[in-house]
């Protein structure tokens, strides 16, 4: 902290110390993320209006100050822990959303919520798709640094995809717009598009124009059961080849499944205890939810060894309960967890399922699997306790070893939450050295002082080398 203190009172005479807090009480809960990992931060700035974080970004420039920026700290891989000190930038007061139900878009500041944003959407009949499972808590300017989805991006696609355009600041304060409130933009480079992903390394996000679109007139909902991993995820290929195109399509393979059912002291499908599961939910017009419901049933009657409909939302809300039980359930099956977020190709959903079954054989290790079907992204948990080391050195093992498969499978190392901390150790599994000096080259370029969230993404970090704190974070499953 004493590094940058002369910095800091600077900052503090600017903006002033209603802005700029340092106390213990303040430094300490912006110094880490849901990854749980404690770093010591020199001072916590809650900007009040956007203007500030030009004042931020200059005087950390000029006295090469890291400034790591922060919404609610939900990531789960370390990218809003602040790793080299210096200031944490909270943008949680910038926080206004207006809707332009004319043209069907969201002006939001980078600190609004999530859910609060698809509320405001759907009170003027329109919806904003993108669905984290932790929207309650996470903000726009956190799910647009690391490209951030949920269950509906199968059919609707990722954050990216309804970015229309940025406002913000290079990190030497300068202001900058990526993009207008317009359904086209052609005028030069796409650095809109850039910044989306980057994990606050490039630029500090301050605003967003959001696209909507209508609000789906009907929903059907269909939780069904299969045999095995390979059964479900083999029936679930046959459902896309048909061209049937689910808004959600999550699994749950036996060990998320078994977990959750102990969790709620009930068997999901009577005389089918732990049996892989896929929940479906169809949306969109009444029309083609009607035609699509015929096909997902004639679907389930021909492949699945069990079927429950939803007959009203409530009943839905009954079904999705399994899913949002299992990922906090699994701590029975150890006390800390490596939470991958892996993507594969459909043409690999098979040997992927094979290969986790021999994962757990040769590990040892309880690895129960969830995610989202429609576009292949798997939340992989590798489970152990943390004070046994032959279950962690295992546990480090299978997490090489599962990054080198899904990138041999034509896969990704991550589809949401980025690289942060937690995947530093795999970059280099999916990018060749030409790519990742590509990527150095650019954050050189726009942040030639590297002050912008540094010790991230390019420097290797294992977290499971680190100790965690023992604190309970209101989105956390368990």
């Amino acid at each position: 902290m004493m590094k940058f203190a002369a910095a800091t009172a600077q900052l503090k005479r600017k903006l002033g110390a209603r802005i700029v807090r340092t106390d213990g009480a303040a430094r300490r809960e912006a110094s880490f993320d849901s990854s749980k990992i404690l770093f010591d931060a020199a001072a916590v700035i809650r900007p009040r209006r956007e203007a500030d974080i030009g004042v931020v970004l200059a005087l950390a420039n000029r006295h090469s100050v890291p400034v790591t920026t922060r919404g609610r700290g939900t990531t789960l891989t370390g990218a809003a822990a602040p790793v080299r000190g210096g200031w944490v930038l909270d943008m949680l007061g910038l926080n206004k959303i207006e809707i332009d139900g004319e043209a069907g878009m969201a002006h939001v500041q980078a600190g609004a919520r999530v859910a609060e944003i698809q509320r405001a959407a759907e009170a003027q009949g329109w919806f904003y798709p993108p669905d984290p499972s932790s929207k309650e808590h996470c903000t726009i300017g956190g799910n647009i640094a690391c490209n951030a989805d949920g269950m509906h991006g199968g059919k609707y696609g990722v954050t990216r995809d309804f970015v229309v355009a940025l406002r913000g600041f290079l990190p030497t304060g300068e202001a900058v717009e990526w993009g207008t409130a317009t359904k086209k933009f052609s005028a030069g480079f796409n650095l809109r598009d850039l910044w989306i992903g980057s994990e606050g390394m490039l630029g500090v996000v301050t605003g967003a124009v959001l696209k909507l679109i209508p609000q789906p007139a009907e929903r059907f909902t269909l939780l069904t059961s299969f045999r095995d991993e390979s059964a479900a995820l083999r029936a679930a290929l046959t459902l896309f080849r048909a061209r049937v195109q689910p808004a959600i399509c999550e699994f749950l393979d036996r060990e998320s499944v078994l977990c959750a059912e102990r969790a709620m002291q009930t068997t999901i499908f009577p005389g089918q205890a732990g049996r892989p599961v896929i929940l479906l939910e169809l949306a969109g017009s009444k029309l083609e939810v009607r035609e699509q419901r015929a096909q997902l049933l004639a679907w389930a009657k021909e492949n699945a060894a069990g079927h429950r409909i939803a007959r009203s939302r409530d009943e839905a809300e009954q079904l999705w309960a399994v899913r949002r039980k299992c990922s906090g359930a699994m701590f029975e099956l150890g006390d800390a967890k490596l939470n991958e977020d892996v993507v594969l190709p459909m043409r690999s959903y098979v040997k992927f399922a094979q290969f986790l079954g021999r994962l757990k054989r040769e590990s040892g290790l309880h690895v129960p699997t969830f995610g989202h079907l429609a576009d292949g992204n798997l939340h992989v948990n590798i489970m152990y306790h943390r004070a046994d080391p032959k279950e962690t050195r295992a546990a480090e093992k299978a997490v090489d070893l599962l990054m080198r498969t899904v990138v041999s499978l034509g896969g990704a190392i991550s589809g949401e939450h980025g690289i942060g901390l937690a995947k530093t150790p795999f970059l280099r599994i999916q990018h060749s050295p030409a790519q990742v000096r590509a990527m150095r080259a650019v954050k050189d370029a726009l942040d030639p002082r590297g002050v912008l969230n540094p010790g991230k993404m390019f420097e290797v970090f294992h977290v499971w080398k680190h100790p965690r704190l023992d604190v309970h974070l209101p989105w956390d499953h368990k």
